[in-house]
């Protein structure tokens, strides 16, 4: 038996389920203990570095880019993302019901994808901000002014929110009249839409329309705006001039690789080649890995972070 509870969902007419139950990492039982607490560090860590980040974006004077803007919201939206999955997987681990309410999944799946677009566009107007610096570097004040820049990250924050209204509330409508065990550590879309009986075809169609749209073609721009910074970059006279260029920009790029590699790798390949296990140690990577070394890449291949941070940490010793 798996101990599915089912009642008429007020979403449609179909018998469905009223909760799940999170397997997450119960394949490993004599591990509980040990993911728990590495999980809990992980989670404290990304909190507290990229909290740090925001401090010194926002009350360094020499930080008041946008540039740094935009690394401002990246690191509050990476305390955002974690926050989503991290602490039911927390409470998970250290307790043994491992359920979520119907309500609950769809709740978590989706603020998981609004959050998640919020990234990738981002990314992108990141990119796009170096792509002006380093290639108009005159035109680069006139551009990215204040007030384009404020509303180039309120247009990352909400452009998510409509679309994954619906795109959730269709997921949850499906009939889920089998099993109810979830073989992930949170409610991500293929283990969810795996659940489902009938036809999922029309939904599947979608999820690809929607990655192709919010990750692939951001993913793209990326390259074609990094194609062109580099190309401009050797161009450089200066040695250092080129040295100072590629240390802005190699950070943001390792996190694109990190965060878009492993997004179009879970979202973009056949059904047919999907596992739970493969799915799992993927999801680590941009709900998990990413977020802890976001903080640490750009601090260390960033001088002007680290100026900072060194400033700011001195002057708490002196209080």
């Amino acid at each position: 038996m798996d101990g599915s509870t089912q009642q008429i969902h007020p979403l449609n007419n179909h018998s469905t389920l009223v909760e799940f139950i999170l397997l997450g990492f119960s394949d490993v039982s004599n591990l509980q203990k040990f993911l728990f607490g590495m999980f809990l560090i992980i989670y404290l860590i990304i909190v507290m570095s990229n909290s740090l980040i925001i401090i010194i974006t926002w009350t360094d004077s020499s930080l008041q880019t946008p540039m740094y803007f935009f690394l401002g919201n990246f690191s509050f939206l990476e305390i955002c993302y974690v926050s989503v999955t991290l602490p039911r997987l927390l409470t998970n681990l250290y307790r043994q019901d491992k359920s979520i309410s119907f309500m609950g999944c769809a709740t978590q799946m989706y603020f998981f994808l609004v959050l998640g677009v919020t990234e990738c566009f981002l990314l992108t107007v990141m990119a796009y901000d170096r792509y002006v610096a380093i290639c108009s570097p005159l035109l680069y004040p006139l551009i990215m002014n204040n007030s384009f820049c404020i509303q180039l990250a309120v247009g990352c924050w909400i452009s998510g929110v409509p679309v994954h209204v619906g795109f959730t509330y269709w997921i949850f409508s499906l009939p889920f009249c089998g099993s109810n065990e979830l073989n992930h550590f949170f409610c991500d879309i293929p283990p969810v839409v795996a659940l489902a009986c009938g036809d999922t075809f029309k939904i599947e169609i979608l999820i690809y329309v929607i990655a192709l749209s919010v990750v692939t073609i951001p993913f793209l721009l990326i390259l074609g705006s990094y194609m062109k910074i580099i190309s401009t970059i050797l161009k450089l006279p200066s040695a250092t001039g080129r040295s100072k260029a590629f240390s802005t920009c190699s950070s943001h790029l390792i996190v694109v690789a990190l965060f878009f590699g492993s997004g179009i790798i879970t979202y973009m390949r056949p059904k047919s080649s999907h596992s739970a296990r493969t799915d799992k140690f993927l999801s680590l990577f941009y709900t998990v890995v990413t977020p802890m070394f976001n903080p640490l890449i750009y601090c260390l291949r960033n001088k002007d972070v680290t100026i900072a941070l060194k400033k700011f940490l001195l002057r708490r010793n002196m209080l």
